[in-house]
């Protein structure tokens, strides 16, 4: 099929050629009539599969055959609430590229930054948003933002919204929301508590599904390396360079972990970044693009940062870290293999996360090829539940050791005991001695230089020395008669003020 045979715009259609797409995607192909059709969408599809378009194109041309008649400030007509920062600024992208020939006006707001850009954009008029959760909410309550004349609700990535804890904000913006509305629903797996989302939010949906919602893509192919958890960073470094990989994309359980992973493959001369959630967005933003350009050849990121990140022919991606969600692990290779292009995941796996490989090959349905020739195989056993749980115990302890000690030494002002000022012991520092200095404590003045002669050295004759009695008195042109009498009139203001002629 063509995207000409689903009545797609010229307008949109132009954009799609020149950016060479032809044939849409089993997504697309399914979702974009329905959509033009004003049907509530319920649509299962994984990363990489093209969703972003399926309800992206047939948002622009429905606003686009709606407002061609519109003069004046645009309206806000459809709203796409997405998980996270990157998600966010590639539903932009993709929007903005789809309708270049087109009025259609949108933005993209998100938290991490200074909201007077967001504001302003607003304020002009926009016919599509696309925002995070918290910082929508945000301006809503300022009063930037009025949702009363949307259309067109899309909900996308549901799955992890719910994961990062996202259901209030979201039940928040259903209540603010026209119940008029034509709605789609978006999420690559679909676990009952999203099922039950879905049906707050759709009426009557189609529901729209490419694949399972557990499998993987075909095109990738997958391999499993086990190793003990102190070798995990040497057999990292060795993939990278045995495989010859010139990029990958490394996932970390942890913020902390993917800033440690990236620090130490620099120190053997492998150039990487980290993204996460402490990341300021201008620091995110630089480190993708710099990864985007090719210019970083390692970025490691948690899975919430990666959340978003669409870069095209990405093959490799590695899991620092098995992930202890079956489906986070389909969400983290679906980053490679996009658009039918051929993708390549390694998983390194420690002993403790044995149990979490058995549970993904559960839900995808198959095994993961296991890689033998390991230059450091797992030779320790996990640790039965009590070892786990002393374990946790002494993990739990040197954390509260290392807290109470930071707190203990604060910036600048060295070691404090935790006390109260009550009990602390008085210091007996003997008291400065604040009396002023005598003069023969006083350094002796410095002797005055004299002339040859023995005498001081002269004054400048150039001074003034005139005393004040010679000097001559003001002249002015009138002088102020004395004070008394009570005159009137002119005539007294005359008096007052005579001058010397009239003497």
């Amino acid at each position: 099929m063509k995207f000409e045979e689903l009545n797609i715009i010229e307008p949109i259609m132009k954009a799609l050629k020149e950016k060479g797409y032809e044939e849409p995607t089993p997504i697309q192909e399914k979702a974009i009539p329905k959509v033009l059709e004003r049907k509530d969408v319920l649509g299962v599809a994984q990363t990489g599969t093209g969703k972003t378009a399926a309800f992206s194109i047939p948002i622009i041309q429905l606003i686009y055959n709606k407002d061609k008649q519109h003069k004046g400030k645009p309206i806000l007509r459809s709203l796409i609430v997405t998980p996270t920062r990157e998600l966010a600024i590639q539903i932009g992208e993709n929007i903005r590229e789809y309708s270049k020939n087109t009025f259609i006006r949108h933005a993209v707001i998100f938290g991490g930054v200074k909201q007077n850009e967001q504001v302003r954009a607003m304020k002009s008029g926009v016919h599509i948003l696309v925002a995070t959760p918290g910082r929508l909410l945000d301006l809503i309550n300022q009063g930037f933002i009025n949702l009363r004349e949307v259309k067109l609700f899309v909900l996308d990535e549901a799955d992890r919204m719910l994961d990062m804890g996202f259901i209030h904000d979201i039940n928040k913006l259903i209540d603010l929301l026209p119940k008029q509305r034509q709605s789609l629903f978006f999420s690559a797996t679909m676990p009952e508590n999203i099922v039950s989302l879905s049906s707050k939010i759709l009426n009557n949906p189609i529901k729209v599904e490419v694949t399972p919602a557990s499998s993987t893509a075909e095109t990738i192919q997958q391999y499993m390396y086990y190793t003990n958890r102190d070798k995990k960073q040497s057999l990292l470094a060795h993939i990278i360079e045995d495989k010859g990989i010139d990029q990958a994309l490394v996932f970390s359980r942890t913020k902390h972990g993917a800033d440690r992973i990236a620090r130490n493959l620099k120190k053997v001369n492998i150039d990487a970044s980290s993204i996460h959630g402490d990341k300021s967005q201008p620091q995110r933003q630089k480190a993708l693009k710099s990864f985007k350009a090719g210019n970083t050849r390692v970025l490691v990121a948690t899975d919430i940062a990666a959340r978003g990140i669409d870069i095209d022919k990405l093959k490799y991606v590695i899991n620092y870290d098995v992930p202890n969600e079956p489906e986070s692990y389909v969400h983290r290779i679906g980053r490679s293999g996009r658009a039918g292009e051929e993708g390549v995941a390694f998983s390194i796996c420690e002993p403790e996360e044995n149990e979490y490989v058995r549970d993904i090959e559960k839900l995808i349905g198959q095994r993961i090829e296991i890689v033998t020739e390991n230059p450091f195989p797992q030779t320790d056993k996990p640790m039965t539940a009590a070892e786990k749980k002393e374990w946790q115990k002494e993990k739990n302890r040197r954390k509260q050791e290392f807290f109470a000690n930071r707190k203990g030494k604060g910036k600048g002002r060295g070691d404090r005991d935790s006390k109260p000022r009550s009990e602390k012991p008085k210091r007996n520092k003997p008291k400065k001695d604040v009396k002023a200095k005598s003069n023969q404590d006083r350094p002796a003045r410095p002797e005055r230089k004299v002339s040859s002669e023995g005498d001081a050295p002269k004054r400048n004759d150039n001074r003034n020395t005139s005393k004040p009695e010679d000097k001559k008195k003001s002249t002015k042109p009138w002088t102020k008669k004395k004070r008394g009498g009570n005159t009137g009139g002119s005539q007294a203001l005359k008096d007052k003020y005579r001058w010397p002629l009239e003497k």
